[in-house]
């Protein structure tokens, strides 16, 4: 695999990050996630089997831009 299938993006300055999926040859915005909780929820809209788990994966999640986690700018 080249890349992970899944982007979260660097925080706003507002807080907050925008999480991207790669899907059948394109990339969707699920939304902006303010918390593990919300990034778990958009991972399971998305048909993605165990977030919980997937989030911790470098191989499915990359996390530009900041730290895995951290949901405010610095």
């Amino acid at each position: 695999m080249g890349r992970a299938p899944i982007v979260v993006h660097r925080p706003s300055p507002s807080g907050g990050r925008r999480v991207t999926v790669h899907l059948s040859a394109r990339d969707e915005i699920l939304g902006t996630a303010y918390s593990d909780h919300d990034l778990v929820v958009f991972l399971e809209a998305a048909g993605i089997d165990d977030p919980d788990t997937v989030i911790d994966d470098p191989g499915m999640v990359e996390w530009r831009g900041g730290r895995a986690h951290e949901w405010t700018a610095a």
